[in-house]
């Protein structure tokens, strides 16, 4: 059985079990977090549709763990005009494990 979930305006598929690097959640670490916004359900037999989500489906996680992605960088430079600039980020995540899907 898997589900797709919409959060930080990102779509993820998700089954129970797993694990997920999504986009940064104020939660503490240790929480239990409710995705309302469920999509898509299917298990063997059948598969639901949401217009555009589906009415009473939930997806429970825990939060393990809060972290930072690698670091990328953003090198911009304009020719012949001694222009340069270089700058680096790193972007926050949040790690949940999908303990429930229900719906």
């Amino acid at each position: 059985m898997f589900a797709i979930i919409e959060t930080g305006g990102k779509q993820y598929k998700v089954e129970k079990g797993m694990t997920v690097e999504i986009e940064k959640l104020p939660e503490e670490k240790g929480e239990t977090i409710i995705f309302d916004s469920v999509l898509l359900i299917s298990d063997e037999s059948s598969t639901k549709i949401g217009k555009p989500t589906l009415a009473g489906a939930q997806v429970t996680g825990k939060i393990v763990d809060q972290i930072k992605a690698d670091k990328i960088i953003v090198f911009k430079k304009k020719a012949k005009k001694r222009y340069e600039k270089k700058q680096g980020h790193r972007q926050r995540l949040t790690l949940i494990e999908i303990t429930d899907i229900k719906g």
